[in-house]
Parts: C-alpha cells; structure tokens; sequence
C-alpha cells in the first residue's frame, strides 16, 4: 500500500537525465498514482528555456521512459501552461514532488489551494542526483557537453 493515492510533480522533460529518474522514482515508490505536468513549449519559452525538443517529442520520450524504467506504474501526463496545471484544482492531489530546486513552489501551491479551498499537499523534497563532480545534472549540463544523462564528466576535448 502506497503512502499517497495521488500525487503531482513537472517538469520540462528536455534531455531525461538521472535527475529526473530519481524524482519519477520517487514519486512513483510513494504513490498510486502519479500526475506529471509536462511543460509546454510556449509556457518553456516564458520562463528562459529552449528545448532541443517540441511537446510532442518530449511526451512521447517520457512516456517511453516511465513504460520501460518503472512499468505498471499509474501515471496521467498533462500540459502546463502555468507553474502547477492540475495541481492547483484536483481536489485528490496529496502531495507535490519537488527537487531542491523548485521546492519554493510547493508553498506557492499550497497558498493557491487554500485560496480555492481545496486541502493542502505535502511537500516532498527529492534531493538532486549530482553528477560526478558533485553538483547537480541538468539538461543545461548536457546540452553544453559537461556531462552525458548519467552524470559522467566529459572531455572538453572531444
């Protein structure tokens, strides 16, 4: 029996790095059901990213991922356009995974779901995969050839 029958979390979902799997794990281990807010492109573009990837791709590639690294787990994707998507109104939602990275918006959530009178959620902090060199991976990391999605280092030589 898992902790939590629903639970939320998002993401860009760019290049799917350790980091990421480590928060769908988690997630997925505490959890029946898992939402995962799959960012839009144009809602990327707003908040200073340009994936390599369009919606579309990076749908498909998360759906492939979760089917293969964590298969029989219950999970819904949804687009967001804005920082928390269904987060914000599905009355079920218990929880909200977060890295140290975004943990700032579980507070955010939790003041829009007071405001809707809906119940509050429980934080879950997952700590960051660092790569090798001991901080964290990133999409960013990989796109500039520092490290690949497991967080090895790479030659600059290459």
């Amino acid at each position: 029996m898992s902790k939590f029958s629903l639970i939320a979390m998002g993401g860009t979902f760019d290049i799917i790095h350790r980091g990421h799997l480590t928060l769908l794990s988690n997630a997925f281990e505490i959890s029946d059901k898992v939402i995962i807010g799959l960012t839009s492109d144009a809602f990327a573009e707003k908040k200073g990213k340009i994936p390599n990837n369009k919606y579309d791709q990076r749908l498909e590639n998360l759906i492939t991922t979760i089917s293969k690294e964590f298969p029989n787990s219950s999970f819904e994707i949804s687009k967001l356009d804005n920082d928390f998507g269904p987060a914000v109104l599905e009355r079920d939602v218990e929880a909200l995974v977060v890295s140290d990275e975004t943990k700032n918006q579980g507070n955010v959530l939790n003041k829009l779901r007071a405001e809707k009178n809906l119940p509050l959620v429980e934080i879950i902090n997952v700590p960051m995969f660092l790569a090798k060199d001991g901080t964290r991976i990133s999409t960013t990391r990989i796109k500039n050839s520092e490290i690949d999605s497991e967080g090895n280092l790479l030659s600059i030589d290459k």
